[in-house]
């Protein structure tokens, strides 16, 4: 009787432990799901406050961005651009749709091409890796431009065949656009998924300096980080409860052997 009682009292410390071991798990396992959800959605709402997508209808910007490629810009008032920027941006005399071009010049820039085939700003050449390689920076030439203030002037990244600021130098604001018309600032190729773009260093030492990449990373991050802990979560419960199973079964059995 008295192996009896023993075989009892462990049995029941046992089972006892195990569903204290259970609750924790059940309690931890709702913990991730829920915050995984407010990672999840929150990321995505986010996202979607500060990014708008756009599809590239030409090839214009290639090599960076290809014809039929889609974009995800962050939405940016004009008076944040800064040189280097690829832009979306809405210019009436330009065409009816956003299109995508990359700023070289602000207010006050004098632009013009070509010094040892490399565009000049202020009379500084500026190294543009982005360009197709071999490529000069214009194929015609741009004569000296002074860019009106409040506008920019834009460049696509395949010169030679983008219709930019050099198709427009005889029409009002010498072919720069109001910074007003800029509705964002692209930041990444979505598809295919190729990645932040970079910012071109060749226009930091200009006044002003280059912009920031937006909080794309951070976004994807958040989206990212919810959904594990949402699936490791709900994997949780079965998984452990699987396993905890199989222990009172094994120690029931080794219980009833003594």
């Amino acid at each position: 009787m008295s192996t009896t009682r023993s075989t009892e009292d462990r049995t029941g410390r046992t089972v006892g432990t195990h569903e204290g071991h259970g609750r924790l798990g059940r309690i931890l396992s709702g913990a991730a799901v829920a915050l995984g959800c407010v990672l999840f959605l929150g990321g995505f709402a986010w996202g979607a406050l500060l990014y708008q997508p756009y599809a590239v209808p030409t090839g214009s910007m290639a090599p960076t961005i290809g014809a039929g490629e889609r974009v995800l810009a962050q939405r940016i008032d004009g008076a944040d651009v800064r040189r280097g920027d690829v832009v979306v941006f809405n210019e009436a005399e330009w065409g009816d749709l956003p299109m995508v071009k990359r700023v070289v010049g602000v207010g006050g820039d004098e632009v013009a091409c070509c010094t040892g085939g490399r565009l000049t700003v202020n009379g500084e050449p500026v190294d543009e890796p982005y360009l197709p390689s071999g490529t000069p920076a214009s194929v015609a030439g741009i004569p000296r431009t002074t860019v009106p203030e409040g506008r920019l002037f834009l460049l696509g990244d395949e010169r030679a065949g983008s219709l930019d600021s050099t198709a427009h130098l005889q029409e009002a604001g010498q072919g720069s656009v109001s910074r007003d018309a800029v509705v964002a600032r692209v930041d990444a190729v979505a598809w295919p998924m190729e990645g932040m773009l970079d910012r071109p260093a060749g226009f930091a030492a200009l006044p002003g300096g280059i912009s920031e990449p937006g909080p794309l990373k951070a976004v994807v991050a958040a989206v990212a980080g919810g959904a594990v802990l949402i699936l490791g979560g709900a994997a949780w419960g079965p998984v452990a409860g699987r396993f905890g199973h199989a222990a009172r079964a094994r120690r029931t059995g080794q219980a009833r052997g003594v």
